[in-house]
């Protein structure tokens, strides 16, 4: 995921790309609105995390003006007055989410991650090499072989497969598939296994892919994927 942070607090917009890039997301700094209008035109990002009190203009109006010309990018704003007034003000410029400050950063990264993951348009066929996911169907081949796959492994594997070839922290599965739930590591290893023992083990060949201290990712030998 690449995010374009405008924040003009640079210790602050440092910080959080620091954590984001941690859990594998890609940055890119503006630290006026112009300036952020401005990338956000040029360049192509998938969320855009917008501090509200920007020197000469606000978020809103930065907001308003991405969205007049025709921006549809996410945006998650980032306010340190949280009252009705600025989040309906927000809402109606064109706003996605927002955050109080202080926020803490993992649940920054999950509202992020969660904006991000509404937005992701819904194909009709995900093809991972010889693995073909048909999402809208709730349902899966590999080597034209019906996969059988219980509903909390399937969610496991729709993410997996939407975010192929890159990596999925264990952390980003478990917030995705039990948004309300604490859940422990070894529940999702359960999961992770029985997904294993259907999507890989029958197969010549893995792809899901453990990547250590990093997370999984679903990919073929060679990263084959069709668009």
């Amino acid at each position: 995921m690449r995010v374009l942070i405008v924040e003009d607090d640079r210790d602050l917009a440092l910080a959080i790309s620091e954590y984001l890039e941690l859990h594998h997301l890609e940055c890119d700094f503006a630290y006026t609105g112009e300036s952020g209008i401005e990338l956000a035109i040029t360049h192509r990002f998938d969320c855009i995390i917008l501090d509200n009190m920007l020197p000469r203009t606000q978020g809103v109006e930065v907001c308003k003006a991405l969205r007049s010309k025709g921006v549809a990018t996410p945006i998650l704003m980032l306010t340190a007055c949280d009252t009705t007034q600025e989040q309906l003000a927000g809402f109606n410029a064109g706003l996605d989410d927002f955050v109080a400050k202080p926020c803490p950063m993992p649940i920054l990264l999950a509202r992020l991650q969660a904006l991000y993951r509404r937005h992701l348009p819904e194909r009709d066929r995900i093809d991972v090499a010889d693995l073909v996911i048909y999402p809208k169907e709730n349902r899966a081949m590999r080597a034209n072989k019906v996969l059988k796959i219980p509903p909390t492994s399937w969610k496991m594997l729709l993410i997996l497969a939407r975010h192929s070839p890159e990596v999925v922290t264990k952390q980003t599965l478990a917030e995705s598939i039990w948004p309300d739930e604490d859940v422990d590591e070894g529940t999702l290893n359960v999961h992770l296994h029985q997904l294993r023992k259907i999507v890989d083990r029958p197969f010549d060949s893995a792809l899901i892919q453990t990547h250590v201290g990093m997370g999984l990712s679903l990919q073929g030998a060679e990263n084959d994927r069709t668009p």
